[in-house]
């Protein structure tokens, strides 16, 4: 039996019935990760050390993922693990505490995989081509992108190179490349997952979140990484649910949105059939569908693009070869801070640091950062208003499939648009779950989007599992 193969919940039940241990689906992952990771790319810093991590404790195995692997992206802190967010500025840098999220796994029996993930520098694009280690291959055709930021993630669990993996998402990283991978990869709502450990892009937007092969694994990593944290200022002391529950309910009578602004010129003919049939498929399951209007949708993008590089503009003047990472050595102070940013920081980075910092500076602060911050706040009032008759809305994830390595490269405002469809969903910090939905004719995974209110994870859960049960999309394997 291929036990990388296998999703996290198959393997929980195998290990409750002692017919498996932890060590032996580590050690077929290994074997798993050594065979096809040279063609894609999906782990920085890869060894046999990264791929190893301690038993875990005898009274962990009773706990909920009793022993079960899971890969990390490579900005969430793990003490005395390189954590370098795939930039050259952070290049050996080993933080001296793990993550909220971290000691949250390991307290729940997980073991980790310390060969971090791939994605794009500082979570910045939309397809993990802009990490100093190179791109992530998207594993159904290896001349196609994974997606971004969380590419690596997404690829590693679509090509059973890894049980579980975390993503972080702040404008669609990890809905976009779950997207991409055909797999499963859901957003929390803002403050349900502690952002403590996780290197900062744009704090108003970030949330950490999991990508799975199926919706069921989807439900068991949520209920670990979720809960208040004192470390996180913006986490929410609310309870927890066991999402595992939503799982088997029937849909029949819930109400489900279908946003008009999503369904315009530039979305792929492909994805919008694909989309309408998964629309009557729900139809059919006994949900009720219908055309409403987010008004503000087309203000999402620029919005979005004006907090997200001034945040990440204040977050990243942290970053200067001072206290920690790569230093260029000047004879001046000033000429260190220089060279060592000018050097250590690749174009991406470069060029939304510079966007963030004109959106803050003087004299245009009130004209582009403040008046982005109240359009943000009619984008969550078009949310609120369509939640208070609606169960969920449901979109595409992404307007195309997986396009091509190099394709959009040099062309930044093409990239931006590939998450024109998640964007909305950080700015409003509601959650919202990519599923696989159907294939391209050129073979590649299409995604539908489900999003739901402020903490109603168990509506998505609900509304996805059901989905799934229903179609065969989430089974299908790339061949590698």
């Amino acid at each position: 039996m291929d036990l990388y193969k296998l999703t996290a919940h198959e393997l929980i039940g195998l290990i409750s019935e002692d017919k498996i241990n932890s060590g032996q689906i580590m050690e077929s992952l290994r074997q798993r990760i050594n065979s096809v990771d040279q063609k894609l790319k999906a782990y920085v810093r890869l060894d046999d050390s990264g791929l190893s991590s301690p038993e875990p404790p005898a009274q962990s195995r009773q706990s909920i993922l009793k022993g079960i692997p899971v890969s990390i992206k490579d900005n969430i802190c793990t003490q005395g693990y390189n954590t370098e967010c795939c930039s050259k500025i952070l290049g050996g840098f080993k933080p001296p505490y793990d993550a909220s999220v971290i000691r949250k796994l390991k307290d729940a029996g997980a073991r980790l995989l310390y060969a971090k993930t791939n994605m794009d520098e500082f979570a910045f694009g939309s397809s993990t081509e802009n990490s100093y280690f190179g791109p992530t291959h998207n594993p159904w055709d290896c001349g196609h992108v994974p997606g971004g930021s969380s590419g690596g993630s997404a690829a590693a669990v679509a090509a059973d190179e890894a049980i579980l993996a975390l993503g972080s998402d702040t404008g669609g990283s990890i809905r976009q490349p779950a997207s991409f991978c055909g797999v499963v990869g859901l957003k929390p709502t803002y403050g349900r997952v502690s952002r403590y450990g996780l290197i900062a892009f744009a704090s108003s937007l970030d949330q950490i979140g999991p990508i799975t092969k199926d919706v069921t694994d989807s439900a068991i990593l949520m209920k670990v990484i979720s809960g208040y944290d004192p470390h996180d200022s913006t986490s929410i002391n609310k309870e927890v649910p066991d999402y595992t529950k939503s799982l088997g309910m029937a849909i029949k009578g819930l109400k489900i949105a279908i946003p008009k602004e999503y369904f315009v010129e530039g979305l792929d003919a492909e994805v919008k059939q694909a989309v309408r049939e998964a629309l009557e498929k729900l139809r059919n399951l006994g949900a009720t569908v219908k055309e409403v209007s987010l008004p503000h949708t087309e203000y999402a993008v620029p919005v979005y693009y004006i907090i997200a590089t001034a945040e990440a503009s204040s977050n990243l003047a942290r970053f200067d070869g001072v206290q920690y990472g790569y230093r260029s050595v000047q004879e001046s102070l000033i000429d260190m801070y220089k060279k060592t940013r000018q050097e250590g920081f690749g174009e991406e980075a470069k060029r939304r640091i510079i966007l963030g910092t004109f959106a803050l500076s003087h004299g245009y602060y009130d004209a582009y950062y403040l008046r982005a911050l109240k359009v943000r706040t009619l984008i969550k009032q078009d949310f609120d208003h369509v939640f208070k008759e609606y169960d969920c809305i449901i979109t595409p994830t992404s307007p195309t499939p997986a396009f091509k390595i190099g394709e959009r490269k040099d062309e930044p405002l093409k990239m931006y648009l590939s998450d024109i469809y998640t964007i909305s969903v950080n700015l409003a910090g509601i959650p919202a779950i990519s599923v696989p939905c159907g294939f391209s004719k050129g073979g590649m995974p299409i995604g539908l989007q489900i999003m739901a209110g402020p903490f109603a994870e168990e509506m998505i859960f609900r509304v996805a599992h059901t989905y799934e049960q229903n179609t065969d999309w989430n089974k299908r394997k790339p061949k590698l």
